[in-house]
């Protein structure tokens, strides 16, 4: 490897498959920084269920974007490229490793392709669509964005009306799919090799990783960290797996063991829609278990 050529080292996978933990190996191996890629990991106010790095794991490689931002705060990808881009740009000026890693392939692929300007649109067609979708549901708006974006359809949570009407109103405004703003290939002109890696355990092992970890949560207080949030509930940051299940217990919608196997459902689900995306990218190599990872850099 060419010493002299800055490199970012990209390791990615479905949410549970064991990439911090590959991460912090791999840093040790380069000697090298991390960059954290999970879009909820960015906020103070959530740790438990979004299952940031340990204090432990905290101490063993420098971690950037964990942490910075409020659930208050409005962060998309774009504003999180151009602040790894900058960030990169000191942090190459002396040293030649950095790894970035997580499971939010969007905010992964802006900061290495960049992604367009989503045009702004006239509050009217958002306001027509929030009528439609109290008129007719969900359903009706998802069949709209099938036959609007199929890309986009396959990946979005379609359970979340904001998400769902936020990429119809683009598509009705723009004439083109939402998800064409998403990226472009080699649009940022970087001054670094990138390396694509990715963590897939088979089927059974990552649905018993995923059950463990929702269970562990569970142990170390994820109830109280949502209860503690509560006030915060119609924030974006908050409705998202782990979150929005435990709101519907506290509203004695189900009781607490339907809420706990509810957030392993929706986990399952969660990292099936991680791996449309990311399979879409045929640069990623990958490896099914932790041993043959390291051993790879190893070599």
């Amino acid at each position: 490897m060419n010493i002299n050529k800055k490199k970012l080292i990209v390791i990615v996978g479905p949410t549970a498959s064991g990439k911090t933990e590959l991460a912090i190996k791999v840093s040790k191996i380069f000697n090298c920084d991390i960059i954290s890629a999970d879009s909820r990991q960015f906020y103070k106010e959530m740790s438990i269920g979004t299952a940031k790095p340990s204090k432990e794991n905290l101490k063993e490689a420098n971690h950037h974007f964990i942490d910075n931002i409020s659930i208050k705060d409005s962060y998309t990808a774009g504003v999180f490229s151009k602040e790894v881009n900058t960030f990169l740009d000191q942090y190459f000026l002396h040293n030649n490793y950095i790894i970035i890693v997580g499971g939010s392939g969007l905010f992964i692929d802006s900061v290495i392709y960049g992604i367009d300007e989503i045009p702004k649109v006239p509050n009217h067609i958002r306001d027509d669509l929030n009528q439609i979708y109290i008129d007719k549901g969900i359903e009706y708006l998802l069949k709209k964005l099938k036959s609007s974006d199929r890309i986009y359809y396959d990946i979005v949570d379609k359970k979340n009306p904001r998400r769902i009407i936020r990429a119809l109103e683009v598509c009705m405004y723009s004439d083109r799919p939402y998800s064409s703003y998403l990226s472009k290939k080699k649009k940022i002109k970087n001054n670094y090799v990138v390396d694509w890696y990715g963590i897939c355990p088979d089927k059974e092992t990552l649905i018993s990783r995923i059950n463990s970890r929702v269970d562990e949560m569970v142990n170390i207080g994820l109830f109280n960290e949502v209860e503690q949030l509560k006030n915060f509930r119609h924030l974006n940051a908050l409705k998202s797996v782990g979150y929005s299940e435990i709101f519907k217990y506290f509203d004695e919608e189900v009781t607490k063991n339907e809420a706990i196997e509810n957030i392993k459902i929706n986990t399952r689900k969660y990292s099936k829609r991680q791996m449309t995306w990311f399979n879409r990218n045929k640069e990623i190599k990958w490896f099914r278990n932790k041993q043959d990872f390291i051993n790879y850099f190893n070599n």
